[in-house]
């Protein structure tokens, strides 16, 4: 298992053939040339619901009608996003506060460029087992003591920062020492919204992301045979958890590409 920050892709190769490539980004960071992933790979897979490419043509349509809206709005929304927002956007050499995400966004275009199959992991809300997820989550995160950690959250962040800041890797040669930061602040904002859902409903959440990426895997084999890689971006705190899920070997669920066409494919 890698450092938990540690920014090289990871290769997790499946018993049944077929490997995942895992791919740690920041949110809303623009990664420079050097950071982004190398190799072929023959499939996307995205830890969303495929309802999430409407929503970043929504905020690329916002973004040229009024620039920097989405970001104004994250940062007026509150909560550990906001905090982490306001704080990734002082650091210099990273182009950050960017909407919509950048390199999952960038990842998905190059995929449609290349008619490359796209895998949405996250199940459908119609899906009787992941609705009731959902339901669990809401709970958790409405619970009385929940709502009233939050009132604390500034400490919270400011204490899981100084934990986060040991576990920082020195980022690829020629790029800033400040992604080491803002990988800091990312696993941060990753921390808090688990904590938040809690350990046991993460769990299970993972789980069957893991049964999903290995059914994306099963899929994009009957074209590729052993020698199919499926990229994965995911947020770099997030990989591990994943991994761990990964290596569990959960059964495979059944899941077809489903790629989409938004008239933007143009490689950015």
């Amino acid at each position: 298992m890698p450092e938990r920050l540690d920014w090289p892709d990871h290769l997790w190769t499946d018993p049944d053939g077929g490997s995942i490539l895992l791919h740690g980004v920041l949110p809303t960071v623009v990664y420079p040339r050097a950071m982004r992933p190398r190799g072929n790979w023959h499939a996307l897979a995205l830890l969303e619901s495929a309802e999430v490419v409407d929503m970043w043509v929504q905020e690329e349509k916002d973004e040229v009608e009024s620039p920097g809206v989405n970001l104004a709005h994250g940062l007026i929304s509150g909560g550990s996003f906001g905090i982490y927002l306001d704080e990734i956007t002082l650091l210099e050499d990273v182009t950050s506060g960017r909407f919509p995400d950048p390199e999952p966004r960038r990842l998905h275009r190059n995929a449609e460029r290349h008619d490359r199959p796209i895998y949405f992991v996250e199940p459908t809300a119609d899906d009787e087992q992941w609705f009731e997820h959902l339901t669990n989550e809401a709970k958790a995160a409405s619970h009385w003591k929940k709502l009233l950690g939050l009132i604390s959250l500034g400490g919270k962040w400011r204490k899981r920062v100084k934990k986060n800041i040991f576990l920082a890797q020195k980022p690829p040669k020629g790029i800033s020492p400040n992604f080491g930061s803002a990988s800091v602040l990312s696993a941060t904002w990753w921390d808090l919204n688990e904590w938040l859902v809690g350990e046991k409903i993460v769990e299970a959440r993972d789980l069957r992301y893991a049964e999903r990426l290995r059914g994306s895997l099963a899929d994009l084999r009957k074209t590729h045979g052993d020698d199919a890689v499926l990229l994965l971006p995911l947020f770099l705190a997030q990989r591990n958890a994943i991994l761990e899920a990964l290596e569990a070997l959960p059964v495979p669920e059944e899941i077809t590409s489903n790629p989409t066409d938004t008239g933007q494919t143009e490689e950015e």
